[in-house]
């Protein structure tokens, strides 16, 4: 279908990309922006005329199917004769859907998405295109064919799929079983992110902790990501407690390693009852026991978690026990989410539906208890020197994140724009901490 794609790179020069959900989905898309721009398309923000607009979509909850279907018809009611591509997790699990809506072209599952292009023809199509092949098991590879300079974080997918199967979780179903990509293929990705200008590395996958490439694990990952020239950060964006070496606490302590102190680390409950209804693979107990003995092992360590709500079966006792252990725990901050029944998995079978309102309340609660977590967190480092690796400018202010994922504003005049500078930390205003940049120190001559 190669002469498809170059056909329509002839007609259609503006192309536009949209992500919904997870940091994995936001890696691929950059890595189509890049095949796109490499087409020959100019891609352009969503939202503007586009000739070719590609949708990757999510479904993890209820609310997550209805945005990626509202995200396609306004697509298309704003660009009636473009052709509109629709990829990933809901083009795998709600396909039929999909495809009834007027206007939709193609529809390509999490198997073929990063090959989306070779699927896309020169005009548009009566009946969708339907591309939704078996997810197989095999390790991968990723084409590289970016080479735009970068100003921002860059993620880069080191693994996908999942073999833990928790019950109320349908992204097994949806990207398939644990799988990892080349060593080398990664490396080279990493190699080309730094040389583009990408100072901090983020490891994105569905279960990273379960990276498993020959005889490599996630350590020789970080390990050998340390070596590249140019990379001065490494994050690891979210991993399950099961999966974490203990050897990263030592990389995280060595002041020559670029593994930043901070884990972002799903809890989902706090009770061992709904643990168990989850099928996780942890008791409340042994998931204290780790945070804690992370939190002594690697000063000024940044502990983020996920909590799910209104699981089946999750009483109002259950549910303290989880606020509790936000609130008691050295966990730093929380992101919550409403139980969404997702068709196909164990919990859509279980009795015992927690209402909306109730789900609501709790989801509150926890929302509350994590902004004072947070709080906190900044609060114990006001008056530290930190380094800061800045992103935005507005309003005369720049922001940007610590290693441990402070956001930081300084405001000043200079070009800061990826760029690592030391900064005080003054006061909190608001999401941020507030500090004053600090001269370099001079060189004597």
């Amino acid at each position: 279908m190669r002469n498809g794609l170059t056909q329509h790179s002839c007609e259609a020069k503006r192309a536009s990309v949209h992500t919904l959900g997870c940091r994995l989905n936001q890696s691929e898309s950059s890595l189509i922006a890049e095949q796109l721009e490499a087409a020959g398309y100019e891609v352009v923000p969503f939202g503007q005329n586009a000739d070719l607009g590609i949708i990757n979509t999510c479904t993890v909850t209820g609310e997550a199917d209805s945005k990626s279907r509202q995200l396609v018809r306004s697509f298309i009611r704003k660009n009636p004769h473009a052709y509109t591509a629709v990829i990933g997790c809901y083009s795998q699990m709600g396909y039929r859907t999909l495809a009834e809506i007027e206007g939709v072209d193609l529809i390509v599952g999490n198997q073929e998405k990063l090959n989306v292009l070779d699927y896309v023809a020169a005009g548009k199509n009566d009946t969708p295109l339907v591309v939704r092949d078996r997810i197989d098991r095999d390790d991968f590879t990723i084409e590289i064919t970016g080479d735009a300079p970068l100003t921002r974080r860059a993620n880069l997918k080191i693994q996908d799929g999942c073999d833990f199967m928790c019950s109320f979780c349908i992204i097994p179903f949806a990207r398939g079983r644990a799988r990892s990509r080349s060593m080398d293929n990664l490396i080279q990705e990493a190699r080309s992110l730094a040389e583009r200008g990408a100072k901090e590395i983020v490891l994105t996958g569905v279960n990273v902790g379960t990276y498993a490439y020959e005889e490599a694990t996630i350590v020789d990952v970080v390990e050998w990501l340390n070596e590249i020239e140019g990379v001065e950060r490494i994050r690891i964006s979210s991993i399950e407690p099961t999966t974490i070496p203990e050897n990263l606490f030592e990389l995280m302590n060595r002041d020559d390693h670029a593994l930043v102190p901070y884990l972002h680390v799903p809890l989902q409950s706090g009770s061992n009852k709904v643990l168990h209804l989850m099928k996780r693979r942890y008791s409340r107990e042994a998931y204290l026991d780790f945070i804690w003995h992370a939190h002594r092992s690697v000063p000024g360590l940044c502990l983020g978690t996920d909590i799910l709500v209104g699981t089946p079966g999750e009483g109002e006792s259950e549910f303290e026990e989880t606020l509790r252990l936000l609130e008691e725990s050295p966990l730093a901050y929380a992101h919550v989410f409403k139980y969404s029944e997702r068709p196909g998995t164990a919990a859509s079978r279980y009795p015992d539906k927690v209402d909306t309102a109730t789900q609501n309340r709790r989801s509150a609660r926890i929302r509350r208890a994590s902004d004072v977590k947070r709080r906190g967190f900044y609060e114990a480092r006001l008056g530290q020197s930190v380094e800061v690796l800045f992103e935005h400018e507005e309003n005369g202010y720049w922001t940007g994140y610590t290693g441990n994922y402070i956001r930081v504003a300084v405001r000043s005049s200079e070009q800061l724009e990826n760029e690592v500078r030391s900064v005080t930390l003054e006061r909190l205003a608001g999401d941020y901490a507030l500090g004053s940049l600090e001269q370099p120190a001079l060189v004597a001559s």
